[in-house]
């Protein structure tokens, strides 16, 4: 009958919702769906962050992702990442070849800062006195700024201007992409040092540029503030009392001011 044959379809309609709901709840105790889904570009950068590796030099930082270890002395050491800031990897070589500048001028003037206190040159005494590192770069600007025929300053601004025009062509080059030179390089190996293991060779550069910028930082800081060059400086250790009679500093506003009332007690 009609009334039959209702009453069956809401039987069936009712089992029905009831199976549905069944297989919806025992879905939410899966381990996952079963249509695959795609992550979003945001979840996805998230995640690649999470699993990239820690940086060898500081191993609680995640080693951004410029720095791969291909670069000569590349320990992961960037925790302001400045390396991914940069847009091309043009400036990623300009910044390898700053630094590799740096430390090779870092180490000339810690070898200088040494030899001052090793060999005393002819005249030196005679035209500076007794003085070394900052001491010699304000006595010479003294000397130019009374009018006499001294051109010391200027004729290092003169041939190290020179050098660096000659040397901008090659590092402009490397900075377009136009040529393949790796930074640092300028051919310039005249005892061969290179040619046996290039690839230590350039690691041990880098390690002592490094060390030399930190040295020579060190080195005019001791000279501020108690006179002496390094080797003096380390001679006369733990004896500081001759550091209040040093002679004038690159900073005598600095000395008598704030440095001097505090020196002799700790002298």
């Amino acid at each position: 009958s009609p009334h039959r044959g209702l009453s069956h379809r809401k039987e069936m309609f009712t089992r029905a919702a009831i199976l549905a709901a069944m297989a919806s709840t025992a879905s939410a105790f899966m381990s996952g769906p079963a249509m695959p889904m795609v992550k979003s570009s945001r979840a996805a950068a998230t995640t690649s962050v999470t699993m990239q590796q820690k940086s060898a030099a500081i191993p609680f930082l995640d080693r951004p992702p410029k720095l791969d270890g291909t670069a000569v002395g590349d320990i992961g050491f960037d925790p302001l990442w400045v390396s991914s800031m940069l847009p091309d990897e043009g400036y990623f070589k300009f910044l390898q070849e700053a630094e590799i500048k740096h430390g090779r001028v870092a180490m000339l003037a810690a070898a200088g800062a040494i030899a001052q206190d090793l060999f005393t040159f002819p005249g030196t005494v005679a035209t500076f006195g007794n003085i070394k590192m900052t001491g010699a770069h304000d006595a010479i600007l003294a000397m130019e700024g009374k009018g006499k025929n001294v051109a010391t300053f200027h004729q290092m601004l003169l041939w190290l201007g020179i050098l660096e025009i000659a040397s901008a062509f090659a590092t402009i080059q490397m900075f377009k992409g136009d040529t393949g030179r790796i930074p640092g390089d300028f051919a310039f190996d005249p005892l061969g040092m290179g040619k046996k293991d290039l690839a230590t060779m350039q690691l041990k550069e880098i390690k002592n540029g490094r060390l030399a910028m930190i040295g020579i930082g060190g080195m005019v800081h001791h000279y501020i503030l108690t006179g002496k060059g390094p080797l003096e400086f380390l001679g006369g250790i733990p004896n500081y009392k001759s550091c209040v009679d040093h002679p004038a500093t690159a900073l005598p506003f600095l000395y008598n001011q704030v440095v001097g009332p505090v020196l002799p007690k700790i002298c």
